[in-house]
């Protein structure tokens, strides 16, 4: 029973953020997306389906765009840490999607702890 890259991407998606929606209790989910070119970052309200604060490599005054590697990630993480902050938010889940806490997620990750979000 092989399974394609695609199909097992999927699965780990929709295991991560089951888990993630069983326990929630009102706080809000950090979504990460990864693509070949781009890296790009939300943090959502599931309860009321809004999107508080986001970042994006694609954002011309990060300095970043269209970079999608390690230090591009971290400036990421800092920029979402401190929007979050502005919109009142300490506490969040960390949402990794189908991809692997490793490398470019992990720095996106570490910069947002230390911009001050609890996760």
């Amino acid at each position: 029973m092989a399974n394609t890259k695609r199909e097992l991407f999927l699965k780990r998606r929709l295991r991560v953020r089951n888990k993630i929606k069983s326990m929630a209790n009102g706080r809000l989910r950090l979504s990460v997306h990864r693509s070949s070119k781009n890296i790009s970052v939300q943090l959502i309200d599931d309860a009321k389906g809004v999107t508080v604060a986001s970042a994006s490599s694609l954002e011309k005054d990060l300095g970043v765009v269209g970079k999608n590697n390690v230090e591009a990630a971290a400036k990421i993480g800092a920029a979402i840490a401190e929007r979050a902050k502005k919109a009142g938010v300490e506490e969040c889940y960390f949402d990794r999607g189908g991809f692997i806490f490793h490398g470019k997620i992990k720095a996106l990750a570490d910069a947002a702890r230390e911009g001050g979000l609890k996760f």
